[in-house]
């Protein structure tokens, strides 16, 4: 296991007091996923739950309730745990922030809850000091606050904009919970063939942008 499954644990990533009971069960990380409908948030959040399965953990996903219309804002939830997670509450305090769309910066509350020391990913092609949300993110640690261009990758590797396979890949390496190739195993499982193995490459591919930024950001942090 990545030591840093270790870290959300012994960091307290299960709060007492603003998880209630699911701070019975083991959680080692809830994420939130943000996007607009027919990017495939939801499948995105499905996806890294059996992904965490692969990896020999127990995970919960499922999309919150509202509107999916096309384009319209979307979230999903996951939640990924050493034990049978129970609670089905939405994720209200996530550990981490996946941004599809980054058209939803000052459109949709995205940060609302979000821990001090947790993680965001934004699909963008600039590098998240430059997106403008100093204030909204003042006192977060900046080295995990990351950028991955999922929608350039996506082009390249399947020829279409949807962002959900590579920002997982981006996630694996970001945060460590699930590797690459249970991310890997779960496009496999899903899409047969010709497509499984582009969802594996654009995954491969952010994975790999996002490893390499990590270890830039952190040659940079001040010792």
């Amino acid at each position: 296991m990545n030591p840093r499954v270790d870290e959300l644990e012994g960091r307290g990533s299960v709060d007492p007091s603003t998880l209630g009971a699911n701070a019975r069960h083991g959680v080692i990380c809830q994420l939130r996923l943000h996007g607009r409908g027919g990017q495939g948030t939801v499948t995105g959040a499905e996806m890294l739950s059996v992904a965490a399965f692969d990896d020999g953990l127990y995970a919960q996903a499922f999309p919150s309730f509202g509107s999916e219309r096309m384009g319209a804002p979307v979230e999903a939830y996951c939640r990924i745990g050493r034990n049978v997670i129970r609670t089905r509450e939405p994720v209200s305090h996530p550990d981490v922030v996946i941004i599809q769309d980054p058209t939803l910066l000052g459109q949709v509350n995205l940060f609302g809850g979000l821990k001090p020391d947790g993680y965001v990913l934004l699909n963008s092609v600039g590098r998240f000091d430059e997106q403008g949300l100093g204030e909204q993110l003042e006192g977060f640690r900046p080295e995990r606050l990351l950028t991955v261009p999922a929608t350039e990758i996506a082009r390249q590797h399947l020829g279409r904009t949807t962002p959900n396979s590579a920002l997982l890949g981006g996630f694996a390496a970001m945060t460590g919970i699930v590797s690459l190739e249970a991310v890997a195993t779960a496009f496999r499982e899903r899409f047969a063939g010709a497509l499984g193995e582009a969802n594996v490459a654009a995954a491969t591919a952010a994975y790999e942008y996002v490893l390499h930024e990590t270890e830039e950001l952190d040659h940079a942090a001040p010792n």
